[in-house]
């Protein structure tokens, strides 16, 4: 069975990594907590991004769930540009979380390609199985079909909403089907702005964070988005709009106009 014929709006494989992942990933960089953590892993959440901010109630949760550890695509992110600082962060996380590997390392926000003595690192890295797969985070969109030719990186993060769909024209279509990488979309929220933006027009109604999170799955394109939730309610929020699955057509025309508006210079 192929992986698009596997995919549902709820799971799905992680592009060519292989990896069976639920549709949903959680970051801890907004302070989810440990208790909210480990419901969501009960609930199937399996790509787990423990990056930008490495909080300890994200790595306490990590710990409390070592058993189900090869449930999980453990995420780990690293922004230096100093090659030598990288090795030096994926161990201290690991030692941190008492785990021996991530499945992912990804790097943040390159606008063009990573230059050989990152890659170099990151590579000795995998030789070392200390991570399994490479990642980067990018808003320079043509820049992954280009970089998904090349045998490097298996993950791209990219930016994709319901005000910023420019992925549904720069990357989505230009991706082959073989050895197609895996997409994780981020800021499904627009950075809040789709909660509550003063150019939403009276006459629509604000999008949820849910609504968000069940915009940009409704892609086929997307295999993960992830949820930036802080409380434990933001999470349940999140794994209850999950579950009412795709948006229908009337409502996706109502998120593009919403973002559409939000969107307009």
């Amino acid at each position: 069975m192929n992986q698009e014929s596997e995919r549902s709006f709820e799971h799905g494989t992680l592009g060519r990594t292989g990896r069976a992942v639920l549709r949903l990933g959680l970051a801890a960089s907004y302070g989810v907590p440990t208790a909210a953590v480990e419901k969501a892993i009960d609930a199937g959440v399996n790509y787990l991004y423990w990056g930008s901010r490495r909080t300890d109630a994200f790595a306490q949760a990590l710990r409390n769930q070592r058993g189900r550890r090869e449930e999980f695509v453990l995420v780990l992110q690293s922004y230096s540009r100093m090659a030598s600082l990288i090795p030096w962060s994926v161990e201290s996380a690991l030692r941190k979380l008492d785990y021996d590997h991530a499945e992912v390392l990804l790097l943040g926000m390159w606008n063009k390609m990573p230059p050989p003595r990152i890659v170099d690192a990151c590579r000795k890295l995998k030789e070392r199985g200390l991570v399994r797969h490479l990642a980067f985070s990018t808003h320079n969109r043509p820049l992954i079909p280009r970089a998904a030719a090349g045998s490097d990186f298996d993950v791209f993060h990219v930016r994709y909403n319901a005000t910023h769909t420019g992925a549904e024209r720069d990357v989505f279509p230009h991706l082959a089907a073989e050895r197609r990488p895996g997409l994780v979309s981020y800021t499904a929220t627009d950075w809040k702005r789709l909660l509550g933006h003063r150019r939403i027009p009276k006459s629509e109604r604000v999008p949820t964070a849910g609504d968000c999170y069940r915009f940009v799955l409704s892609n086929p394109a997307v295999d993960v988005v992830m949820c930036g939730a802080s409380t434990a309610a933001h999470m349940d929020h999140a794994l209850e709009a999950f579950r009412k699955g795709p948006l229908d057509e009337e409502e996706m025309a109502w998120m593009r106009r919403v973002g559409k508006a939000i969107y307009r210079k």
